[in-house]
């Protein structure tokens, strides 16, 4: 006698969900997608000794100047495009940083308690005033000295203080967060998490406003004593305050036993690494950051010229891979961020919109694109236009899309929290 089709498909079909129930609650909790709302393109690190409410500003005008006396060097490198330059320009006047971290780890040094102490209450002064100004960047926050034994009590003193001061006379900006440096096991992670949830009963804070970054400069966060990616365990180790994973060039080069003339973010042992953090991010809402080139463009023209091509191929390099944020560290590496930035979206804007269009309006094409490739295609253009290389204008054209349908496709309708 035949079964019941319907009726057996049915059956499985609940045997399965009960079977599977633990499950689907697990993936939904450690892989709820990618975050809401824009990803900053750079951060901006500065000891904290020289922030001050007007720094942002600062940062602008010093990228102008080195565009202005040596425009013909880098227009040379952007192949004569006047129209990317002028984006350039424009970008460096309206928003040249658009993540500042205020540094108290290794950009400041160790220096006398009292000394730290007077920094991170100015400090903190100064970075509220430039909030109250208007003067702040989008994205803002510190970095302490680690959970390790030696450093761990200093850091703590400096994080408290900080967000005591920060919020004294004012609320915690939403996009601030602090930065986890030198993250060597699972445990460091879960005690900031400790400290999170103490400074916020303390100070009145909502619970889980204050997140972190953890910032992958250790081969231990990499690869755990029992074989294991110790940097995934870390990001569902942090209750939902981790929102990135930041690359520490010098630091995981010369831990590895890299030579200092070939240490680079572009060493295969950095693109282990950030491979490895990555598959780690993928679909939890962490996003990633590139770690910085120290070869920095100061000097004569030749030398600005050196150092400007060479992070020009860098960030474009870190773009096509995937990791979309990169650092910082001088005012003159602003121009050639911007540029390499913007540029990779402009060369894909044509291209990506209409692919785009094809697969939404399901048109014969030579190229057969999925679901997935659409998601990531809606990525591109979305990243383009929150950093300012495209306009909305622009992709609308292209795709005939509105920027909500464009966030569905890129599945980026989880709320932030």
């Amino acid at each position: 006698m035949r079964p019941d089709l319907d009726h057996l498909v049915g059956g499985l079909a609940s045997e399965l969900d009960a079977r599977l129930a633990d499950v689907d609650a697990a993936l939904a909790a450690h892989y709820p997608g990618e975050r809401a709302g824009r990803q900053p393109v750079h951060t901006v690190y500065v000891p904290a000794d020289r922030f001050h409410p007007g720094l942002v500003g600062d940062h602008g005008a010093a990228a102008l100047d080195a565009v202005g006396r040596h425009e013909d060097r880098l227009l040379a490198l952007l192949d004569g495009d006047r129209d990317l330059l002028s984006l350039v320009r424009a970008k460096l006047e309206r928003e040249p940083v658009e993540d500042l971290r205020i540094d108290f780890e290794d950009g400041y040094g160790t220096r006398p308690d009292d000394e730290e102490d007077d920094d991170v209450r100015r400090a903190a002064r100064d970075l509220r005033a430039a909030l109250d100004a208007g003067t702040a960047a989008p994205f803002t926050g510190i970095r302490f000295k680690g959970c390790e034994a030696p450093t761990r009590a200093r850091g703590v003193r400096t994080l408290t203080l900080f967000v005591a001061g920060l919020v004294e006379d004012g609320p915690l900006p939403p996009t601030f967060v602090v930065t986890l440096p030198k993250v060597t096991a699972v445990e460091q992670v879960e005690a900031l998490v400790h400290v999170a949830t103490r400074l916020e009963r303390e100070l009145g804070l909502a619970d889980g406003a204050l997140r972190f970054e953890i910032q992958v400069e250790t081969p231990q966060s990499i690869l755990g004593p029992d074989g294991s990616a110790l940097v995934a365990r870390m990001v569902h180790a942090s209750a939902g305050r981790c929102t990135g994973l930041h690359y520490g060039t010098y630091d995981y080069s010369a831990s590895c036993g890299i030579a200092a003339a070939h240490q680079s973010l572009e060493h295969p042992v950095a693109d282990h690494a950030k491979a490895v953090m990555q598959a780690a991010a993928a679909g939890t809402g962490v996003r990633l950051s590139d770690g910085s080139t120290n070869l920095l463009p100061v000097g004569g023209a030749d030398e600005v010229e050196a150092a400007w091509a060479n992070h020009l191929r860098l960030v474009r390099r870190s773009l096509a891979r995937g990791y979309y944020q990169g650092w910082d560290l001088h005012p003159a590496q602003l121009p050639t961020r911007f540029a390499a930035t913007f540029g990779f979206y402009r060369d894909g804007l044509a291209a990506a919109a209409d692919r785009l269009r094809t697969y939404v309006e399901r048109r014969d094409s030579g190229v057969l694109d999925e679901p997935a490739t659409a998601r990531a295609l809606a990525d591109f253009l979305l990243r383009g236009t929150d950093c300012g290389a495209l306009s909305q204008d622009e992709v609308g054209e292209g795709t005939g899309l509105d920027p909500h349908r464009l966030a569905g496709l890129a599945h980026r309708t989880r709320e932030e929290g």
